[in-house]
């Protein structure tokens, strides 16, 4: 049987958060360092953008990894780093190549193993809710970013849309800009690319 905790053991309990300032902070608040998270839209709308800017952000406080399981080491990707300035935090980023769950789970037990891993994508990955659950229980420590494609206003497939539902943060991504639902405050939305974002939204906040 596992532990109860009383009141007093809750409040005192002690968790690693990322103090986040600036626009992250306004549209995420200070989350607790472990979990999932994830990032659903549209293609060719920034998720990749907007998941590089994050990452490079996060460099602050933390090791991230980078798995491209759909693309790889590519010429796409290249640009998305360039375009981000990634090698301003090239010793606290790394990208990894198509790396399969098994392949994960070999790199994260590792001594001064990446503290956050964004996956793009939850769909090529081929991602089981168990293995989902097992990375999560096994991990927990770690903060796990999932990237997922539509189908309608939705993420793709029921693996996508469990983490959707479990998830701390999700952003929705459309016309360059992200808009934030999470357990830690924050909920303003993020321009990801301010004059494609104006010319998708116009001059309204929202649509």
């Amino acid at each position: 049987m596992k532990r109860a905790y009383s009141v007093q053991n809750v409040i005192n309990a002690k968790f690693k958060t990322l103090q986040f300032d600036g626009q992250w902070l306004d549209a995420i608040g200070c989350p607790q360092l472990g979990g999932s998270w994830l990032i659903y839209g549209a293609p060719k709308n920034g998720k990749t953008t907007l998941a590089m800017q994050m990452a490079k952000y996060m460099c602050k406080f933390a090791k991230v990894a980078y798995n491209s399981v759909e693309e790889g080491l590519s010429l796409s990707i290249r640009a998305a780093i360039q375009r981000t300035d990634m090698e301003d935090v090239r010793r606290r980023f790394i990208l990894l190549d198509k790396e399969d769950v098994k392949e994960m789970e070999e790199r994260l037990i590792r001594r001064s193993s990446p503290d956050v891993v964004i996956i793009d994508s939850v769909q090529f990955l081929g991602l089981k809710w168990s293995e989902y659950k097992q990375l999560k229980d096994s991990f927990p420590n770690k903060l796990f970013i999932y990237i997922s494609h539509i189908d309608g206003n939705k993420p793709e497939g029921s693996v996508a849309q469990k983490i959707w539902r479990d998830s701390n943060v999700y952003i929705r991504v459309e016309g360059f800009r992200g808009f934030p639902v999470g357990r830690y405050g924050g909920g303003k939305y993020i321009d990801i690319n301010e004059d494609l974002a104006l010319k998708y939204w116009g001059l309204n906040d929202e649509k």
